[in-house]
């Protein structure tokens, strides 16, 4: 384990990687701030709904991307799961809270999705496997990502995460679904925005 400040370090580090706001932009290049467009969120989703679909998949990978890299840099340094578990949990709050946005930032399941796929790629595999077949079946992103973070969370401990992955797993999937409270409140209300089924989202 390192020694408490390298530790402060790392997670500082993870986080500021974690904020930088991909999905602003890559929506700015394509002549949209998704801040005040669409839903307003600072994530993939909003991009593809504002900016159109080749950009949504563009910030999605860029989003996930740095997750990855946030816990292969902990890995390459020679870092424990549990270090690398820290650095995964400050990137996404690096996405969640972004400094240079101060503070406004996405929704945490694209980094989330990025992390996760090296510590625990399992059960993120079939997280994402329900995503897909949720987003198909009820056509609402925040009921799909909802449904994949916790799923992935209680896989981290059905299948023997080390405990390191699994809380962290827990506590990021508590965060996506707090992130989504909104889009709870929108479906319960009958206004939340479905994927449309032939063309990107309006």
């Amino acid at each position: 384990m390192p020694s408490p400040a390298s530790l402060i370090l790392l997670a500082v580090a993870a986080y500021l990687l974690g904020s930088i706001p991909f999905s602003f932009l890559v929506g700015r290049h394509y002549g949209v701030d998704v801040r005040t467009t669409g839903s307003g969120n600072v994530g993939a989703t909003n991009v593809m709904r504002t900016a159109g679909r080749t950009a949504g998949v563009v910030a999605f990978l860029l989003d996930s991307g740095k997750g990855v890299l946030a816990v292969l840099a902990a890995r390459g340094a020679g870092q424990v799961v549990a270090v690398q578990a820290v650095a995964a949990v400050a990137a996404i709050l690096g996405h969640l809270y972004p400094i240079w946005l101060k503070g406004r930032g996405g929704k945490g399941v694209a980094t989330g999705a990025g992390t996760f796929l090296l510590l625990a790629p399992l059960p993120t595999a079939v997280a994402m496997g329900a995503f897909a077949v949720t987003l198909v079946t009820v056509r609402y992103v925040s009921v799909a990502s909802m449904t994949g973070a916790v799923l992935m969370a209680a896989l981290t401990f059905v299948l023997g995460s080390p405990p390191p992955v699994a809380w962290s797993a827990a506590a990021v999937a508590a965060l996506i679904v707090w992130r989504h409270r909104g889009n709870v409140q929108l479906i319960l209300k009958g206004t939340e925005n479905r994927l449309a089924r032939k063309s990107r989202e309006s």
